[in-house]
């Protein structure tokens, strides 16, 4: 089934076309504001009376001449200077219930697109070596969102986490990982390394080398994240005092990138340890990413030259004050120089540009991308308009692939500035998914002491991350917001527990109706009752709030569009007994329950990634 509001656009298209000739007719077909002036209003006719300098009111009625929509809707207003105000049929919106009922794929009559793309989304991003913040909370989040709707849209989706697992970073962790040797160990190491000296950058051999690698130093390689985090921070701190720490840092990334077996080693560990932990997190928040989907920046390494080699064969790529630099038209600094975007430092590095660019090419020409959309906070919108545009200039982008940043604000604390740790430093994601759930457990026990202890322990895990979760998302995505517990977990408002607690009230009602022996027969859907009617009408509105909020890749209008859900269904409840009335109305009663059920679910579950309970 078609959106109501795809339908109507396309017939009053076709009735402005009729009605003047002009074929780039559009009717702007949106949801009335105020509930007594209709369900939808046309906004197009204004502009086009401004084109045929017409008066609006007069073209208005010309269009309604050649419009027939009495199947959907009662007879159309004309209101103000053109405004067309149209109110839906209660027998329509009664077939269209009926029609969602009908609809055994779970897809609660939605349709999928007609033209379904290929589209890569680049989200999350954890460098290596560092525990997963706050900070990267709005990308994981956003980015699974967006995914699973264009997933439910028909669309093939390739996830892909491009983690910093690449460059000077990890020269810094290898050096500090090696300085634990003490003098004996470490001549015992540079022996190791002699005697394997052939067959150190044969990466077929590395499997023996870390065999006896293992064996001879078996006490001190063992490590954990918080070790590695430290390593890092350690050596940030010691660069700024001492040059040599940043030379042997230097050293030990050039080591990892022509092969040397110690250095891999390190790097390997690191990487391990470090995603082992993102795992857990990416399960807790729904099962983000498999293994897959990681694709980092080392896997690009080998492709760096050659984007390089073609930008300047292009001649795109110019040598600036030593380092490789293209300039992209449009980009200027403060004082209106040309701003460059340098892809190879002039020592030879590369550079976060060069990987992106790699990255473009390699998920256009080898994953076939329609569409490759970027998820990361608005600090970066430079930088990847830059590298858009550059790849672009270089070829690599045609006219048939669209590239997005989508990007969003700060998540803050109560006091208004960047979340933080009362040191003052970031919170690491995987303590805020444990307190939520420790809050909630809180919760539960305090409002329903008598449950199993497994299942409050279940509840708590479902309503502490849907509460994190389903808070972000209320938000626009590209405002900052603050960071509250009390708020996520109250149980009224636009919350996961009051949108959570309403799935669970509405599935009450069948448990009553089995605990009082009463059968639901079918019978006609008859929708005479203004909150009846007002319940069914947003129920078949899923479909637009399904696609506003993945045209925007704004999860908040999908969260708006519940929430009104659920206060609708409070309303209809409260005026509209469904078990004790009569036959003839229980059964349209009992189904508009059952819809308003199965699509809270669909919506926190299937697109937003929340979890929900039977009971609470």
């Amino acid at each position: 089934m078609k959106p109501i509001i795809d339908i109507l656009e396309g017939k009053i298209t076709a009735a402005m076309v009729a009605a003047t000739g002009e074929k780039s007719c559009a009717a702007i077909v949106r949801p009335a504001t105020d509930p007594k002036f209709g369900d939808y209003q046309v906004n197009g006719i204004m502009a086009l009376a401004k084109k045929f300098k017409a008066n609006p009111r007069q073209l208005a009625e010309k269009v309604l001449s050649n419009l027939d929509i009495s199947d959907i809707c009662e007879k159309p207003e004309i209101a103000g200077p053109g405004f067309i105000n149209l109110k839906i049929k209660p027998s329509f919106v009664a077939g269209a219930i009926l029609t969602i009922n009908s609809d055994s794929s779970d897809r609660l009559g939605t349709e999928k697109t007609s033209k379904p793309k290929r589209i890569v989304v680049d989200f999350s991003g954890p460098n290596i070596a560092k525990q997963m913040h706050v900070g990267h909370l709005r990308s994981t989040i956003i980015g699974d969102c967006i995914c699973r709707l264009l997933e439910f849209q028909g669309h093939t989706v390739i996830r892909q986490n491009h983690i910093g697992d690449w460059g000077l970073q990890m020269g810094a962790v290898i050096n500090a990982r090696i300085e634990q040797f003490d003098d004996v160990q470490y001549q015992n190491l540079q022996t190791l390394r002699k005697a394997y000296s052939s067959m150190i950058q044969k990466s077929d051999k590395y499997p023996e080398f870390k065999k006896a690698f293992e064996e001879r130093f078996s006490n001190i390689l063992h490590t954990d994240l918080d070790q590695l985090e430290n390593h890092y921070r350690e050596a940030v701190e010691r660069e700024k005092k001492d040059p040599n720490v940043a030379n042997n840092n230097r050293r030990r990334t050039a080591d990892l990138q022509s092969g040397d077996h110690v250095a891999r080693y390190f790097w390997e560990q690191a990487r391990e340890i470090t995603l082992n932990a993102c795992f857990e997190i990416y399960s807790k928040l729904g099962g983000v990413f498999g293994k897959e989907d990681i694709r980092g920046e080392s896997f690009y390494k080998n492709m760096l030259k050659d984007v390089v080699e073609e930008l300047k064969e292009k001649g795109l790529a110019v040598e600036s004050e030593g380092a490789m630099c293209v300039f992209p038209p449009g980009f200027k600094d403060k004082e209106g120089k040309p701003l460059p975007l340098i892809v190879q430092k002039s020592d030879g590095a590369y550079l976060y540009a060069t990987t992106d660019l790699a990255a473009i090419r390699y998920r256009v020409d080898k994953l076939k991308a329609d569409k490759i959309i970027y998820v990361t906070d608005a600090r970066q919108s430079l930088h990847f308009q830059m590298v858009f545009a550059v790849a672009k200039m270089a070829g690599w982008i045609s006219e048939k692939v669209e590239l997005a940043h989508v990007t969003f604000g700060s998540v803050l604390g109560e006091d208004g500035k960047p979340f933080k740790t009362r040191e003052g430093e970031n919170v690491k994601l995987a303590d805020l998914l444990d307190e939520a759930k420790e809050k909630a457990e809180t919760i539960v026990n305090e409002k329903n002491p008598d449950l199993p202890v497994e299942q409050k322990r279940r509840i708590a895990e479902v309503v502490g991350i849907g509460a994190v979760k389903y808070a972000d998302y209320t938000n626009n995505r590209t405002s900052d917001y603050v960071f509250s517990f009390d708020k996520m977990l109250a149980m009224d408002g636009s919350t996961a527990p009051y949108m959570q607690y309403a799935y669970a009230r509405v599935q009450s009602i069948d448990r009553k109706a089995q605990e009082r022996g009463i059968n639901i027969t079918t019978a006609a859907i008859n929708l005479t009752e203004p909150a009846e009617l007002d319940l069914a009408k947003h129920l078949v509105r899923y479909g637009e709030a399904i696609e506003s909020a993945k045209v925007d890749y704004r999860p908040n209008y999908l969260t708006s569009y519940l929430y009104e859900l659920a206060q609708k269904f409070s309303v209809f409840y409260t005026n509209c007994p469904v078990l004790n009335a009569s036959e003839e109305k229980r059964y349209t009663r009992w189904l508009l329950c059952d819809l308003t059920a199965k699509t809270i679910k669909h919506g926190l579950k299937e697109l937003l990634g929340i979890e929900v309970v039977e009971q609470m």
